[in-house]
Protein backbone atom coordinates (compact mmCIF):
# COMPACT_ATOMS: atom_id res chain seq x y z
CA UNK A 1 0.00 0.00 0.00
CA UNK A 2 2.80 2.38 0.89
CA UNK A 3 4.51 1.84 -2.47
CA UNK A 4 1.28 2.50 -4.38
CA UNK A 5 0.74 5.74 -2.46
CA UNK A 6 4.28 6.86 -3.28
CA UNK A 7 3.64 6.28 -6.98
CA UNK A 8 0.32 8.10 -6.97
CA UNK A 9 1.93 11.05 -5.26
CA UNK A 10 4.80 10.88 -7.75
CA UNK A 11 2.43 11.58 -10.61
CA UNK A 12 1.14 14.61 -8.78
CA UNK A 13 4.71 15.89 -8.48
CA UNK A 14 5.22 15.42 -12.19
CA UNK A 15 2.56 18.03 -12.98
CA UNK A 16 2.16 20.13 -9.86
CA UNK A 17 5.35 22.11 -10.16
CA UNK A 18 4.18 23.69 -13.38
CA UNK A 19 0.55 24.13 -12.29
CA UNK A 20 0.90 25.75 -8.90
CA UNK A 21 -2.65 25.18 -7.69
CA UNK A 22 -3.54 24.69 -4.03
CA UNK A 23 -4.80 21.15 -4.47
CA UNK A 24 -1.57 20.23 -6.26
CA UNK A 25 0.42 21.88 -3.50
CA UNK A 26 -1.34 19.72 -0.92
CA UNK A 27 -0.40 16.56 -2.80
CA UNK A 28 3.25 17.54 -3.10
CA UNK A 29 3.47 18.61 0.54
CA UNK A 30 1.94 15.30 1.61
CA UNK A 31 4.53 13.51 -0.50
CA UNK A 32 7.39 15.45 1.09
CA UNK A 33 6.06 14.66 4.56
CA UNK A 34 5.46 11.01 3.70
CA UNK A 35 8.79 10.32 1.98
CA UNK A 36 11.13 12.65 3.79
CA UNK A 37 13.54 15.00 2.01
CA UNK A 38 16.01 12.37 0.74
CA UNK A 39 13.46 10.02 -0.85
CA UNK A 40 11.51 13.00 -2.19
CA UNK A 41 14.70 14.23 -3.84
CA UNK A 42 15.46 10.77 -5.27
CA UNK A 43 11.99 10.45 -6.73
CA UNK A 44 12.24 13.95 -8.20
CA UNK A 45 15.55 13.02 -9.86
CA UNK A 46 14.00 9.93 -11.47
CA UNK A 47 10.90 11.83 -12.63
CA UNK A 48 12.77 14.77 -14.15
CA UNK A 49 15.44 12.58 -15.73
CA UNK A 50 12.58 10.76 -17.50
CA UNK A 51 10.71 13.94 -18.42
CA UNK A 52 13.81 15.77 -19.68
CA UNK A 53 15.65 12.83 -21.23
CA UNK A 54 17.58 15.21 -23.52
CA UNK A 55 18.85 17.36 -20.65
CA UNK A 56 22.32 17.15 -19.13
CA UNK A 57 22.99 15.83 -15.64
CA UNK A 58 23.82 19.36 -14.47
CA UNK A 59 20.57 20.79 -15.88
CA UNK A 60 18.36 18.09 -14.35
CA UNK A 61 20.23 18.31 -11.02
CA UNK A 62 19.72 22.08 -10.93
CA UNK A 63 16.00 21.68 -11.56
CA UNK A 64 15.74 19.06 -8.81
CA UNK A 65 17.55 21.36 -6.35
CA UNK A 66 15.12 24.19 -7.11
CA UNK A 67 12.11 21.89 -6.82
CA UNK A 68 13.20 20.42 -3.48
CA UNK A 69 14.05 23.87 -2.12
CA UNK A 70 10.72 25.48 -3.05
CA UNK A 71 8.79 22.45 -1.81
CA UNK A 72 10.57 22.52 1.57
CA UNK A 73 10.10 26.26 1.94
CA UNK A 74 6.47 26.41 0.82
CA UNK A 75 5.33 23.32 2.73
CA UNK A 76 6.65 24.65 6.03
CA UNK A 77 3.96 25.52 8.59
CA UNK A 78 5.01 29.16 8.74
CA UNK A 79 5.09 29.58 4.92
CA UNK A 80 3.05 32.33 3.29
CA UNK A 81 -0.12 30.87 1.64
CA UNK A 82 0.97 32.35 -1.70
CA UNK A 83 4.49 30.88 -1.47
CA UNK A 84 3.90 27.83 -3.63
CA UNK A 85 2.13 29.62 -6.45
CA UNK A 86 4.66 32.46 -6.40
CA UNK A 87 7.70 30.20 -6.41
CA UNK A 88 6.38 27.90 -9.14
CA UNK A 89 5.60 30.98 -11.25
CA UNK A 90 9.15 32.21 -10.71
CA UNK A 91 10.42 28.76 -11.72
CA UNK A 92 8.35 28.94 -14.88
CA UNK A 93 9.75 32.38 -15.74
CA UNK A 94 13.29 31.20 -15.05
CA UNK A 95 12.73 28.20 -17.36
CA UNK A 96 11.93 30.62 -20.19
CA UNK A 97 15.01 32.79 -19.76
CA UNK A 98 17.68 32.75 -22.47
CA UNK A 99 20.21 31.79 -19.81
CA UNK A 100 18.00 29.17 -18.12
CA UNK A 101 20.03 26.55 -16.20
CA UNK A 102 17.24 24.00 -16.68
CA UNK A 103 16.74 21.37 -19.39
CA UNK A 104 14.68 22.46 -22.40
CA UNK A 105 11.98 20.62 -24.34
CA UNK A 106 11.68 21.21 -28.09
CA UNK A 107 8.29 22.86 -27.44
CA UNK A 108 9.47 25.16 -24.62
CA UNK A 109 9.71 28.37 -26.75
CA UNK A 110 6.05 28.00 -27.78
CA UNK A 111 4.98 27.57 -24.13
CA UNK A 112 7.01 30.62 -23.16
CA UNK A 113 4.87 32.85 -25.38
CA UNK A 114 1.98 32.18 -23.00
CA UNK A 115 1.33 33.63 -19.54
CA UNK A 116 0.48 32.41 -16.05
CA UNK A 117 -1.34 29.13 -15.58
CA UNK A 118 -1.63 28.62 -19.35
CA UNK A 119 2.16 28.58 -19.61
CA UNK A 120 2.52 26.17 -16.69
CA UNK A 121 -0.02 23.77 -18.15
CA UNK A 122 1.69 23.94 -21.54
CA UNK A 123 5.08 23.13 -20.03
CA UNK A 124 3.59 20.30 -17.95
CA UNK A 125 2.26 18.67 -21.12
CA UNK A 126 5.60 18.72 -22.96
CA UNK A 127 7.20 15.35 -23.64
CA UNK A 128 10.42 14.30 -25.30
CA UNK A 129 10.26 11.75 -28.08
CA UNK A 130 11.18 8.24 -26.90
CA UNK A 131 14.91 7.57 -26.54
CA UNK A 132 15.29 4.98 -29.28
CA UNK A 133 19.02 4.35 -28.81
CA UNK A 134 19.89 4.05 -25.10
CA UNK A 135 23.50 5.08 -24.52
CA UNK A 136 23.84 3.90 -20.93
CA UNK A 137 26.76 1.50 -20.49
CA UNK A 138 27.22 -0.11 -17.10
CA UNK A 139 30.73 0.44 -15.70
CA UNK A 140 32.90 -2.48 -14.57
CA UNK A 141 32.59 -3.70 -10.98
CA UNK A 142 35.87 -1.98 -10.14
CA UNK A 143 34.76 1.32 -11.65
CA UNK A 144 31.41 1.11 -9.86
CA UNK A 145 32.99 0.57 -6.46
CA UNK A 146 35.68 3.19 -6.99
CA UNK A 147 33.04 5.83 -7.81
CA UNK A 148 30.72 4.63 -5.03
CA UNK A 149 33.41 4.75 -2.33
CA UNK A 150 34.58 8.16 -3.48
CA UNK A 151 31.08 9.70 -3.37
CA UNK A 152 28.14 7.38 -2.60
CA UNK A 153 25.47 10.03 -3.14
CA UNK A 154 27.14 11.41 -6.26
CA UNK A 155 27.35 7.90 -7.73
CA UNK A 156 23.67 7.25 -6.95
CA UNK A 157 22.58 10.55 -8.51
CA UNK A 158 24.60 9.97 -11.67
CA UNK A 159 23.24 6.44 -12.03
CA UNK A 160 19.63 7.51 -11.45
CA UNK A 161 19.98 10.26 -14.05
CA UNK A 162 21.69 8.11 -16.69
CA UNK A 163 19.45 5.07 -16.27
CA UNK A 164 16.18 7.01 -15.96
CA UNK A 165 16.89 9.25 -18.96
CA UNK A 166 17.85 6.23 -21.09
CA UNK A 167 15.03 3.91 -20.00
CA UNK A 168 12.39 6.49 -19.15
CA UNK A 169 9.65 4.83 -21.21
CA UNK A 170 9.64 1.88 -18.80
CA UNK A 171 6.63 2.11 -16.44
CA UNK A 172 7.51 4.22 -13.42
CA UNK A 173 6.98 1.44 -10.81
CA UNK A 174 9.35 -0.87 -12.71
CA UNK A 175 11.97 1.86 -13.13
CA UNK A 176 11.82 2.77 -9.44
CA UNK A 177 11.98 -0.89 -8.42
CA UNK A 178 15.00 -1.68 -10.59
CA UNK A 179 17.05 1.42 -9.72
CA UNK A 180 16.39 0.87 -6.02
CA UNK A 181 17.48 -2.79 -6.29
CA UNK A 182 20.56 -1.84 -8.29
CA UNK A 183 21.75 0.78 -5.80
CA UNK A 184 21.11 -1.66 -2.94
CA UNK A 185 23.30 -4.20 -4.77
CA UNK A 186 26.08 -1.64 -5.19
CA UNK A 187 25.93 -0.66 -1.53
CA UNK A 188 26.16 -4.29 -0.43
CA UNK A 189 28.78 -5.52 -2.88
CA UNK A 190 31.17 -2.58 -2.73
CA UNK A 191 31.48 -3.08 1.04
CA UNK A 192 31.74 -6.88 0.92
CA UNK A 193 34.91 -8.98 1.21
CA UNK A 194 34.46 -10.42 -2.32
CA UNK A 195 32.81 -7.75 -4.48
CA UNK A 196 32.92 -9.72 -7.75
CA UNK A 197 31.32 -12.80 -6.23
CA UNK A 198 28.70 -10.58 -4.61
CA UNK A 199 27.92 -8.79 -7.88
CA UNK A 200 27.53 -12.10 -9.71
CA UNK A 201 25.10 -13.40 -7.11
CA UNK A 202 23.13 -10.16 -6.83
CA UNK A 203 22.84 -9.65 -10.59
CA UNK A 204 21.26 -13.08 -10.89
CA UNK A 205 18.78 -12.04 -8.21
CA UNK A 206 17.71 -8.90 -10.09
CA UNK A 207 18.06 -10.31 -13.63
CA UNK A 208 14.31 -10.71 -14.01
CA UNK A 209 13.67 -7.10 -12.98
CA UNK A 210 16.49 -5.89 -15.24
CA UNK A 211 15.00 -7.67 -18.26
CA UNK A 212 11.51 -6.45 -17.44
CA UNK A 213 12.80 -2.87 -17.26
CA UNK A 214 14.71 -2.91 -20.56
CA UNK A 215 12.03 -4.86 -22.43
CA UNK A 216 9.16 -2.72 -21.19
CA UNK A 217 11.15 0.40 -22.07
CA UNK A 218 11.66 -0.94 -25.59
CA UNK A 219 8.05 -1.88 -26.29
CA UNK A 220 6.66 1.22 -24.58
CA UNK A 221 9.03 3.40 -26.65
CA UNK A 222 7.72 1.87 -29.87
CA UNK A 223 4.14 2.20 -28.64
CA UNK A 224 4.66 5.87 -27.81
CA UNK A 225 6.33 6.53 -31.18
CA UNK A 226 3.56 4.91 -33.23
CA UNK A 227 0.44 5.68 -31.22
CA UNK A 228 -2.21 3.08 -30.51
CA UNK A 229 -3.58 2.30 -33.98
CA UNK A 230 -0.30 2.19 -35.86
CA UNK A 231 1.18 0.22 -32.98
CA UNK A 232 -1.60 -2.35 -33.39
CA UNK A 233 -0.83 -2.71 -37.10
CA UNK A 234 2.89 -2.92 -36.30
CA UNK A 235 2.31 -5.92 -34.03
CA UNK A 236 0.02 -7.49 -36.63
CA UNK A 237 2.78 -7.19 -39.26
CA UNK A 238 5.41 -8.75 -37.00
CA UNK A 239 3.24 -11.65 -35.93
CA UNK A 240 2.18 -12.36 -39.52
CA UNK A 241 5.85 -12.43 -40.57
CA UNK A 242 6.85 -14.73 -37.72
CA UNK A 243 3.94 -17.12 -38.30
CA UNK A 244 3.04 -16.86 -42.02
CA UNK A 245 1.11 -20.15 -41.91
CA UNK A 246 -1.24 -18.83 -39.21
CA UNK A 247 -4.66 -17.37 -39.97
CA UNK A 248 -5.64 -13.77 -39.39
CA UNK A 249 -7.94 -15.02 -36.63
CA UNK A 250 -4.86 -16.43 -34.87
CA UNK A 251 -2.71 -13.30 -34.90
CA UNK A 252 -5.12 -10.34 -34.91
CA UNK A 253 -6.35 -10.97 -31.31
CA UNK A 254 -2.71 -11.17 -30.19
CA UNK A 255 -1.83 -7.88 -31.89
CA UNK A 256 -4.84 -6.24 -30.27
CA UNK A 257 -4.03 -7.79 -26.90
CA UNK A 258 -0.41 -6.56 -26.72
CA UNK A 259 -1.55 -3.10 -27.85
CA UNK A 260 -4.10 -3.06 -25.01
CA UNK A 261 -1.43 -4.22 -22.55
CA UNK A 262 0.92 -1.40 -23.56
CA UNK A 263 -1.85 1.23 -23.56
CA UNK A 264 -2.79 0.13 -20.06
CA UNK A 265 0.59 -0.55 -18.46
CA UNK A 266 3.15 1.85 -19.96
CA UNK A 267 1.70 4.76 -17.95
CA UNK A 268 0.27 2.72 -15.08
CA UNK A 269 1.21 3.27 -11.44
CA UNK A 270 0.24 -0.30 -10.56
CA UNK A 271 3.37 -2.19 -9.55
CA UNK A 272 2.44 -5.48 -11.18
CA UNK A 273 0.58 -4.25 -14.27
CA UNK A 274 3.26 -5.02 -16.86
CA UNK A 275 4.46 -8.27 -15.27
CA UNK A 276 0.92 -9.57 -14.79
CA UNK A 277 -0.36 -8.59 -18.24
CA UNK A 278 2.74 -9.90 -20.04
CA UNK A 279 2.22 -13.25 -18.31
CA UNK A 280 -1.35 -13.37 -19.61
CA UNK A 281 -0.20 -12.30 -23.08
CA UNK A 282 2.53 -14.95 -23.34
CA UNK A 283 0.01 -17.65 -22.42
CA UNK A 284 -2.15 -16.48 -25.34
CA UNK A 285 0.86 -16.45 -27.69
CA UNK A 286 1.82 -19.99 -26.74
CA UNK A 287 -1.75 -21.25 -27.06
CA UNK A 288 -2.23 -19.69 -30.49
CA UNK A 289 1.13 -19.94 -32.26
CA UNK A 290 3.14 -22.86 -30.83
CA UNK A 291 1.84 -25.12 -33.61
CA UNK A 292 2.35 -22.48 -36.34
CA UNK A 293 6.13 -22.10 -36.02
CA UNK A 294 8.49 -24.40 -34.11
CA UNK A 295 10.39 -21.34 -32.87
CA UNK A 296 7.31 -20.26 -30.94
CA UNK A 297 7.17 -23.71 -29.41
CA UNK A 298 10.83 -23.37 -28.39
CA UNK A 299 10.24 -19.93 -26.89
CA UNK A 300 7.33 -21.25 -24.85
CA UNK A 301 9.73 -23.60 -23.05
CA UNK A 302 11.55 -20.65 -21.43
CA UNK A 303 11.33 -20.46 -17.65
CA UNK A 304 9.67 -17.08 -17.05
CA UNK A 305 7.04 -15.00 -18.87
CA UNK A 306 9.60 -12.23 -19.47
CA UNK A 307 11.98 -14.75 -21.06
CA UNK A 308 9.15 -16.13 -23.22
CA UNK A 309 8.11 -12.64 -24.29
CA UNK A 310 11.68 -11.61 -25.06
CA UNK A 311 12.23 -14.79 -27.08
CA UNK A 312 9.11 -14.22 -29.19
CA UNK A 313 9.83 -10.49 -29.49
CA UNK A 314 13.26 -11.00 -31.03
CA UNK A 315 12.19 -13.95 -33.20
CA UNK A 316 13.09 -13.26 -36.86
CA UNK A 317 10.60 -13.41 -39.70
CA UNK A 318 9.99 -16.90 -41.05
CA UNK A 319 10.55 -17.79 -44.69
CA UNK A 320 7.19 -17.11 -46.36
CA UNK A 321 5.52 -19.92 -48.29
CA UNK A 322 4.73 -19.34 -52.00
CA UNK A 323 1.32 -17.65 -52.20
CA UNK A 324 -0.64 -16.00 -54.99
CA UNK A 325 -0.37 -12.22 -55.29
CA UNK A 326 -2.96 -10.20 -53.43
CA UNK A 327 -5.09 -7.35 -54.72
CA UNK A 328 -5.23 -3.89 -53.22
CA UNK A 329 -8.37 -3.14 -51.19
CA UNK A 330 -11.33 -1.86 -53.24
CA UNK A 331 -13.46 1.21 -52.70
CA UNK A 332 -16.09 -1.04 -51.11
CA UNK A 333 -13.44 -2.33 -48.68
CA UNK A 334 -12.01 1.02 -47.60
CA UNK A 335 -14.95 3.38 -47.90
CA UNK A 336 -17.45 1.33 -45.89
CA UNK A 337 -18.00 1.65 -42.10
CA UNK A 338 -16.13 -1.62 -41.47
CA UNK A 339 -12.99 -0.54 -43.35
CA UNK A 340 -10.64 -1.44 -40.48
CA UNK A 341 -11.33 -5.13 -41.10
CA UNK A 342 -10.24 -4.76 -44.74
CA UNK A 343 -7.10 -2.91 -43.67
CA UNK A 344 -6.29 -5.65 -41.15
CA UNK A 345 -6.82 -8.37 -43.76
CA UNK A 346 -4.67 -6.62 -46.38
CA UNK A 347 -1.93 -5.82 -43.83
CA UNK A 348 -1.87 -9.45 -42.70
CA UNK A 349 -1.85 -10.92 -46.22
CA UNK A 350 0.90 -8.59 -47.47
CA UNK A 351 3.03 -9.10 -44.33
CA UNK A 352 3.00 -12.89 -44.47
CA UNK A 353 4.27 -12.73 -48.06
CA UNK A 354 7.36 -10.61 -47.43
CA UNK A 355 10.28 -10.50 -45.03
CA UNK A 356 11.19 -6.82 -45.20
CA UNK A 357 11.32 -5.34 -41.69
CA UNK A 358 8.15 -3.92 -40.18
CA UNK A 359 9.43 -0.31 -40.32
CA UNK A 360 9.60 -0.61 -44.13
CA UNK A 361 6.25 -2.33 -44.48
CA UNK A 362 4.47 0.09 -42.11
CA UNK A 363 5.77 3.04 -44.12
CA UNK A 364 4.75 1.51 -47.45
CA UNK A 365 1.32 0.48 -46.21
CA UNK A 366 0.59 3.84 -44.64
CA UNK A 367 1.39 5.67 -47.87
CA UNK A 368 -0.56 3.23 -50.07
CA UNK A 369 -3.66 3.07 -47.88
CA UNK A 370 -3.72 6.84 -47.34
CA UNK A 371 -3.60 7.41 -51.11
CA UNK A 372 -6.44 4.96 -51.67
CA UNK A 373 -8.52 6.38 -48.81
CA UNK A 374 -8.43 9.80 -50.47
CA UNK A 375 -10.67 8.29 -53.16
CA UNK A 376 -13.47 7.87 -50.61
CA UNK A 377 -14.12 11.63 -50.84
CA UNK A 378 -14.31 11.66 -54.65
CA UNK A 379 -17.68 11.64 -56.51
CA UNK A 380 -16.86 8.24 -58.06
CA UNK A 381 -14.71 6.38 -55.55
CA UNK A 382 -14.67 3.14 -57.57
CA UNK A 383 -13.29 4.91 -60.65
CA UNK A 384 -10.71 6.71 -58.50
CA UNK A 385 -9.53 3.38 -57.07
CA UNK A 386 -9.24 1.86 -60.55
CA UNK A 387 -7.18 4.80 -61.79
CA UNK A 388 -4.76 4.67 -58.86
CA UNK A 389 -4.46 0.88 -58.70
CA UNK A 390 -1.68 0.32 -61.33
CA UNK A 391 0.55 3.12 -60.06
CA UNK A 392 0.17 2.19 -56.38
CA UNK A 393 0.86 -1.48 -57.11
CA UNK A 394 4.01 -0.53 -59.02
CA UNK A 395 5.16 1.85 -56.26
CA UNK A 396 4.48 -0.72 -53.54
CA UNK A 397 6.33 -3.45 -55.43
CA UNK A 398 9.27 -1.13 -56.08
CA UNK A 399 9.40 -0.07 -52.42
CA UNK A 400 9.38 -3.68 -51.20
CA UNK A 401 12.08 -4.69 -53.69
CA UNK A 402 14.30 -1.79 -52.65
CA UNK A 403 13.74 -2.68 -49.00
CA UNK A 404 14.68 -6.28 -49.67
CA UNK A 405 17.79 -5.10 -51.48
CA UNK A 406 18.82 -2.73 -48.67
CA UNK A 407 18.40 -5.44 -46.03
CA UNK A 408 19.52 -8.43 -48.10
CA UNK A 409 21.54 -10.99 -46.07
CA UNK A 410 21.41 -8.88 -42.88
CA UNK A 411 19.30 -11.26 -40.78
CA UNK A 412 20.87 -14.44 -42.18
CA UNK A 413 24.58 -13.82 -41.53
CA UNK A 414 27.00 -12.35 -39.01
CA UNK A 415 27.62 -8.64 -39.31
CA UNK A 416 31.14 -9.20 -40.67
CA UNK A 417 29.87 -11.62 -43.31
CA UNK A 418 27.02 -9.24 -44.13
CA UNK A 419 29.50 -6.42 -44.85
CA UNK A 420 31.54 -8.70 -47.14
CA UNK A 421 28.44 -9.64 -49.15
CA UNK A 422 27.31 -6.03 -49.20
CA UNK A 423 30.64 -4.95 -50.64
CA UNK A 424 30.41 -7.63 -53.35
CA UNK A 425 26.88 -6.51 -54.30
CA UNK A 426 27.82 -2.85 -54.42
CA UNK A 427 30.93 -3.56 -56.46
CA UNK A 428 28.78 -5.27 -59.12
CA UNK A 429 26.30 -2.39 -59.16
CA UNK A 430 29.03 0.27 -59.23
CA UNK A 431 31.98 -1.18 -61.19
CA UNK A 432 33.55 2.25 -61.59
CA UNK A 433 33.66 3.07 -57.87
CA UNK A 434 37.05 3.40 -56.17
CA UNK A 435 37.97 1.31 -53.12
CA UNK A 436 37.55 4.36 -50.89
CA UNK A 437 34.10 5.11 -52.32
CA UNK A 438 33.03 1.50 -51.88
CA UNK A 439 34.33 1.40 -48.30
CA UNK A 440 32.41 4.57 -47.44
CA UNK A 441 29.20 3.24 -48.98
CA UNK A 442 29.57 -0.12 -47.24
CA UNK A 443 29.98 1.57 -43.84
CA UNK A 444 27.01 3.87 -44.47
CA UNK A 445 24.65 1.11 -45.58
CA UNK A 446 25.90 -1.29 -42.91
CA UNK A 447 25.18 1.32 -40.24
CA UNK A 448 21.71 1.80 -41.70
CA UNK A 449 21.10 -1.96 -41.77
CA UNK A 450 22.24 -2.40 -38.16
CA UNK A 451 19.59 0.09 -37.05
CA UNK A 452 16.72 -0.46 -39.50
CA UNK A 453 16.90 -4.00 -40.89
CA UNK A 454 15.87 -5.95 -37.80
CA UNK A 455 12.41 -7.10 -36.78
CA UNK A 456 12.08 -4.42 -34.05
CA UNK A 457 13.86 -1.42 -35.55
CA UNK A 458 13.19 2.02 -33.97
CA UNK A 459 10.35 3.66 -35.96
CA UNK A 460 11.10 7.36 -35.45
CA UNK A 461 14.73 7.12 -36.56
CA UNK A 462 14.12 4.64 -39.36
CA UNK A 463 11.18 6.50 -40.87
CA UNK A 464 13.38 9.36 -42.08
CA UNK A 465 16.39 7.15 -42.79
CA UNK A 466 14.39 4.78 -45.00
CA UNK A 467 13.15 7.70 -47.08
CA UNK A 468 16.71 8.94 -47.62
CA UNK A 469 18.05 5.47 -48.40
CA UNK A 470 15.26 4.73 -50.86
CA UNK A 471 16.18 7.85 -52.83
CA UNK A 472 19.94 7.26 -52.65
CA UNK A 473 20.24 3.46 -52.96
CA UNK A 474 21.94 2.21 -56.15
CA UNK A 475 19.57 0.44 -58.50
CA UNK A 476 19.90 -3.30 -58.93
Amino acid sequence: MKRVLVLLLALALGHALERGRDYEKDKVCKELAFLGKDDFRTLSLILYSRKFSGGTFEQVSQLVREVVSLTEDCCAEEADPSCYDTRTSELSVKSCGSDSPFPVHPGTPECCTREGLERKLCMAALKHQPQEFPTYVEPTNEEICEAFKKDPRGFADQFLYEYSSNYGQAPLPILIGYTKSYLSMVGSCCTSASPNVCFLKERLQIKHLSLLTTMSNRVCSQHAAYGRERSRLSHLIKLAQKAPTAHLEDVLPLAEDITTVLSLCCESTAEDCMAKKLLEHTVKICDSLSTKNSKFEDCCQEKTPVDIFMCTYFMPAAQPSPMPAIKLPTSKDLCSPGSSKAVDRYTFELSRRTRIPEVFLSKALESTLRSLSECCDSPDSAACFLSKDPQLKAELTSFIEKGQDLCADYSETTFTEYKKKLRERLKKKMPGATSAELAGLVEKQADFASKCCSMNSPPLYCDSQIEAEMEASPQS
